[in-house]
Parts: structure tokens; sequence; C-alpha cells
């Protein structure tokens, strides 16, 4: 707790990176001139060192000294105090920094962070599993892992069937990606939800094939169809199938989820916590987002602490639909990083009850997974055994 009366300021600040073949995990820490601590973490693509470099001239210029309680005014110093416009690398710096401004001011009041958002909407949220077709793409042996996340107590699951599909998908790679679909959905049983994931891989017109074939296995979502940069290419693909349309794990700032909401081109947002700027920005895009009768389930393929913090959004925001969760199937040694991570029981994430974002990280334990060149590139051969097979 702060003493009564008297005012926190930001110290300083580290950077500590864990590595595994195919992602590395960036956790911020940042510590007070009273003791406490806060933790932040967001997982780069290929961007790793840029953001620690980020983050070394933003400790300068912007977080040294600042009240950590005054949220808003550093986030927006660092956001536009730069002058150049902020993308991917500078937005996950902030999302880092913001997050960990939450732990520390719910550790000095005591509370989780949900209920400094305006407390509880449900007493647990709902998880879906990724990273868990780590096997060779054949209808028995996903048929069989799908079998393994039902019987862990999963209601929702992900994959992307289509392999190093791009633009184009040929009739042998067509037929196979449904077949798979098929097997997983035979596995799971009709009670499931079955998320569809393309990773932008497809033209229009592609994608909208690929959407009628899929269709009767009931897919809750049809994530990514089309690349992000043209969102009325995603419109199109929007107005000529009945299945919902989820997107946004690669749009980095909410005030550009402004075309795609006025197009209504997309019924899930997908905003990364790590990536859009930390909790409040995207409980803000959130808020906006209600008013389009559009749900948010964010983007997660991080550890112990983006998870932490997805799910405190999870708990309080009323259109927050489904949490992802990579870590009980794939690294799943980056949860012992952290006391406290969140574990899915019966499908769901419990309520969190610690103050703060609840997690206390182990820098001993990172330590132990040095940084590595993880290349992950979703256009290659193989690229779904992310990183468990050469």
């Amino acid at each position: 707790m702060i003493k009564k009366g008297g005012t926190l300021r930001i110290t300083e600040i580290g950077t500590h990176v864990l590595g595994t073949p195919w992602r590395n995990l960036t956790f911020v820490t940042v510590r007070t001139d009273e003791g406490l601590t806060g933790v932040g973490e967001a997982r780069m693509l290929g961007h790793t060192d840029a953001l620690a470099g980020y983050l070394a001239e933003a400790e300068r210029r912007h977080i040294i000294g600042s009240d950590p309680f005054d949220i808003e005014d550093l986030v927006h110093r660092m956001k536009y105090g730069d002058f150049g416009r902020a993308g991917e690398i500078v937005m996950s710096g902030i999302a880092c920094v913001e997050m960990a401004c939450w732990d520390i001011v719910g550790k000095a009041l005591g509370q989780p962070v949900w209920r400094l958002l305006g407390g509880k909407v449900r007493d647990r949220v709902k998880a879906y599993a990724n990273g868990w077709y780590t096997v060779d793409r054949t209808p028995e042996d996903f048929h069989a892992a799908a079998k393994r996340v039902v019987d862990a107590g999963y209601r929702a699951l992900k994959l992307d069937p289509f392999g190093a599909g791009r633009m184009e998908l040929d009739h042998a790679g067509t037929v196979l990606a449904i077949d798979l679909v098929e097997a997983v959905r035979d596995a799971v049983g009709p009670d499931v939800e079955l998320l569809v994931e393309m990773h932008g891989r497809f033209s229009p017109a592609t994608a909208i094939r690929l959407a009628g074939l899929l269709a009767p296995f009931d897919p809750a979502w049809l994530e990514e169809p089309v690349p992000p940069e043209n969102l009325k290419a995603l419109a199109k693909v929007s107005a000529h199938t009945g299945l919902p349309i989820a997107t946004g794990e690669r749009i980095h700032d909410r005030i550009e989820f402004r075309e795609l909401l006025e197009l209504q081109a997309a019924d899930v947002l997908q905003p990364d916590v790590g990536h859009t700027g930390g909790i409040a920005e995207v409980r803000k895009l959130a808020a906006t987002a209600e008013t389009y009768y559009v749900q948010i389930a964010p983007h997660n393929v991080g550890g112990p602490v983006l998870t932490a913090a997805s799910l405190q959004l999870g708990v309080c925001t009323p259109n927050f639909k489904i949490l992802e969760h990579f870590n009980d199937f794939a690294d799943a040694a980056v949860k012992d990083v952290a006391k406290g991570a969140p574990q899915v029981v019966d499908g769901y994430f419990a309520l969190p009850e610690a103050p703060g974002l609840g997690v206390e990280l182990d820098l001993d334990a990172v330590a132990a997974f040095p940084q590595q060149h993880a290349d992950f590139d979703l256009y290659a051969d193989g690229w779904h055994f992310r990183g468990t097979r050469r």
C-alpha cells in the first residue's frame, strides 16, 4: 500500500525475454520508489529487439518519474509525444508499460484490476484452446489431437487447416482442409465451439468459396479470411457468408478499428491487449464495439502475464465473448514462470481475486528460457508444428 496522501513515481523499467522456437515473450517490469513492481507482456514476431530498443528510449523520455496511477497521461505521452505515428512496436511498448501500471495500482489498492474497471459482469471467462494441432496433417491425427483438447475440459478450440495456402487453395488442399475440419468436428461433437482460422491467407473469392464448404460444420467464426489491409475486401466476404467473421489481431490502434466497425465487416473484434496499447485501450474499443453490437475476443498468443491482463478485461467487459489460450498445448512450461498463472478448468478461467493482475513473475525462471531466433512463417510447409519438429 502507498502512504496516505503519497504519490508513487516510476524509477526504472526492466525488459526480460523468454524464448521458444516459435515465439519470444517480452516481459516488462516497472518499479516504483516505494518498492511496488508491476509487470506487463507482449509477444512479438520478429521485432523483439526493436521493442526493447523502443522501451529503452521511452524509459528516458516518458516513463521515469511518471506516477503509475496517471495511466491516461502516460499512455497519451508515449503515443503522441514522439510525433511519429505509433505502429505495432510503439503500441506494444505502451501496452507492456500500461498493464504493468494497472498491476501496480491494483497492488497499491489491494484490488484485482477488474474491480477498478467497473466490476465484474461474469464469474468466469470461457477459454478456447490453440496450439494443440502440432501433429501430422491427417484427419486421423487431427481427430486424436482434438479429442485430447476436449478430454482436458475445453469447450472451444481453434485451428488453421489450410497448410501453407496463400490467395488460392488448389483442389487437393481444399479437400484436405475440409477433411481436417470434419474430423475435428467429429472428435469434439456438436456442442463444442469450433473456430476456423485463415490467417489472412486468401482472396475474397477463395474465402467465400471456403466459407460455403465449411458451413456444414457450424464454425463459431471464420477468422481473418483476407489480408488485414483492405477492409472493403473483408466486407465483401462478410456479405457473402452467414458465418460470423472475426478479425483485428493485426490492427494496433483502437482508432483504426473505426472503419472496420462502420463497414460492419466483422462480428467479433480480436485486438491483442499486448499490441493495442494495453488494458484501458482495449476496454475503450470494447465500449465502441458494443454500440455496433460487436463482440470482443482478444487475440492472445502470450504467456501468463498477457493472459492475466486479458482475463481482467474478460471479467468486466459486457461484450467479451471468449479468450484464446495456447499455454496448455504449446510451450506449457511458460506457465511456470509466474506464480498465479491463469488456469483453464472445465473450459473456463476462474474469477481472478488477487490484487493487480494476479500474477508474480519469477525472473530466474524466465532466464532459463533465453531469447531465440523465433522465425515463424505461416506460409511455410509445416508451420503448424510450431518448432516441435525440425
